[in-house]
């Protein structure tokens, strides 16, 4: 049986500032606000970023975090966009959404109170591109008022499209270090905070310093000598610069003095200020929680720091046919939909005596912040994984999972790291209880090779006229369509004649032909109008395009 979920007021790193009002306010032009107003002056810092009337406190330490790669900001922030040359008034900006980039294109006008910007704004007067970029954002998501609330997690993800996974520090896996080390190696954005245990404690300044509830991020680590032992040490900042950790390692603390000069003034070299030094161990037991943003390929395509596998698969929960619940629910469970991974090579840590492949599951539920208006919110969602591809009930009720995400929470994402040996293996995802709809994106980052199937059999049902109009298939009907799509796995391996995991037009036609559909060249053109993706053909739009052709068949001729 699973644990109760996490609620997400325990996860926040967000100030419960108020709301905005309901009344309306007025909604200037920068060009009215002020005589000259600039889109950026003198590069975008964390001085840019200053918290308005909103809760959206996660948002704005992500941003922050964005300032630190130039590159990565531009992607959000695109390039060249001014109050003085080509302006029209418009602005635009791009978010990660889903799987996807989209540009989201607004106005410069933005909500005041007495003539002040009341959301995000700049330490001067005059620069608004932080501005803009939250607005844009809240259009993303509906409105200003869906932003309050949330996790720095869901910022880093829409602004690189990488994916995110989080650790408790006081349960720290033993390689948290060299995983560490391994995020800042490929430019991952990594951030920590402390928890708060109550609404009193948000922001409160610890004896040595650190704040509670605040937004920290990870930018460094080091070995040193010290004392003739090996000391490893962490970097972290304040991206509100200032306010700074006190303890050991600290900037004027005295264990600099045991290290060689040179090594000293090259680890104060390029420090900011709210940036400092601190022993690992020292910030296991100060800081409660790590998130990391590992960068996907799209991310950072130019230097190859990121390279990571992605596997993708969008899928949905839908009442009465694919909307089963946790493994509390033992009577639905089974009908969750089920993603199929082939883990090929282990990992090659020298380090490492266990022969086991890492790799990185994400689980995404999409657009719930809209869903505010109406009096919802995030699910509670997780997955379990299992050893094998049976996909039965009884397997279900008879067999543990051999990993699973570590609690169900109502987050946007649940992911987890996870190390198993080479083999196939069976993700199941689902909410925490059962009969709730929702849209998701699940991805599977693997470090090594790793091969992916999708079991169709939920989604393919609904396409399938069921013989005796029950919406459901019964075990005849069921092991038949089980043998048409083992039948048809054969069939699209021998065609992908590059073993590329997908095919082109051409071999797709010989597949569609050798499974016993004869088809003209104007539905051929249809087909792969209808079911290639760049020209590409994956297994996935393969099957369901011959379970449409094996319906239609079946009600309109014979199938050969």
């Amino acid at each position: 049986m699973y644990p109760c979920y996490i609620p997400v007021w325990m996860l926040s790193t967000t100030r419960p500032l108020s709301r905005p009002s309901n009344v309306i306010l007025p909604f200037p032009s920068l060009q009215e606000l002020t005589d000259d107003p600039q889109f950026i002056l003198g590069g975008a810092t964390r001085t840019d970023i200053c918290q308005g009337a909103l809760g959206d406190c996660w948002l704005l330490a992500a941003i922050a975090s964005l300032t630190l790669n130039e590159r990565l900001l531009h992607r959000v922030v695109p390039h060249g966009q001014s109050f003085q040359e080509d302006y029209a008034g418009i602005f635009h900006f791009q978010f990660w959404q889903f799987g996807e980039w989209v540009d989201v294109v607004i106005d410069d006008r933005l909500p005041t109170k007495n003539g002040e910007i009341m959301f995000v704004h700049s330490a001067e007067g005059n620069e608004f591109w932080s501005a803009l970029l939250e607005k844009a954002y809240a259009k993303l998501n509906g409105s200003y008022e869906a932003l309050s609330g949330g996790s720095t997690t869901e910022g880093f993800e829409d602004f690189t499209g990488g994916v995110s996974e989080m650790y408790e520090l006081r349960k720290a896996p033993r390689d948290l270090y060299r995983i560490i080390g391994k995020a800042l190696d490929r430019g991952s954005l990594l951030g920590c905070s402390i928890d708060i245990t109550s609404a009193f404690d948000m922001e409160s300044v610890t004896f040595k310093k650190l704040v509670k509830g605040h937004a920290y991020s990870v930018t460094g680590l080091k070995k040193v000598d010290y004392q003739g032992q090996v000391e490893r040490l962490i970097r972290v900042r304040n991206p509100w610069g200032q306010v700074e950790w006190t303890g050991a390692w600290s900037d004027n603390s005295p264990e600099w003095d045991e290290l060689d000069p040179s090594e000293r003034e090259d680890l104060h070299l390029k420090m900011e200020d709210g940036e400092f030094w601190m022993s690992f161990q020292e910030f296991l037991r100060q800081f409660s929680r790590l998130e990391i943003c590992n960068l996907t390929a799209d991310a950072l395509s130019e230097d190859g720091l990121s390279h990571w596998n992605t596997i993708k698969f969008h899928g949905m929960w839908r009442r009465g046919s694919t909307a089963g619940g946790c493994r509390n629910h033992p009577n639905t469970f089974w009908i969750n939909p089920q993603y199929k991974i082939t883990l090929l090579e282990e990992d090659d840590d020298p380090e490492d005596e266990e022969v086991a492949c890492s790799f990185l599951v994400a689980l995404m539920q999409k657009d719930r912040r809209r869903y505010r208006k109406q009096g919802q919110d995030m699910h509670t969602i997780g997955f379990a994984i299992y050893e094998n591809v049976h996909l039965k009930k009884d397997f279900f009720l008879t067999h543990s999972s051999c990993a699973r995400s570590e609690t169900f929470v109502n987050l946007r994402e649940v992911s987890n790291r996870l190390r198993l040996p080479p083999g196939e293996y069976l993700i199941v995802p689902s909410t925490f209880e059962s009969g709730q709809e929702a849209d998701f994106v699940l991805r599977v980052f693997t470090e090594k090779q790793s091969e992916t199937e999708v079991s169709f059999l939920h989604s393919l049902t609904q396409q399938i006229p069921q013989k005796d109009g029950t919406a459901r298939l019964g075990l005849v009907e069921f092991q038949m369509l089980w043998n048409k799509i083992r039948k048809w796995l054969v069939i699209y391996r021998e065609y992908d004649m590059d073993k590329s995991g997908s095919m082109s037009s051409y071999e797709m036609r010989l597949a569609v032909e050798s499974a016993g559909f004869k088809l003209n060249n104007r539905l051929n053109q249809v087909l792969v109008a209808r079911y290639a993706e760049n020209e590409a053909i994956d297994f996935d739009n393969f099957i369901c395009c011959l379970v449409k052709l094996e319906a239609m068949f079946s009600k309109y001729c014979t199938v050969s």
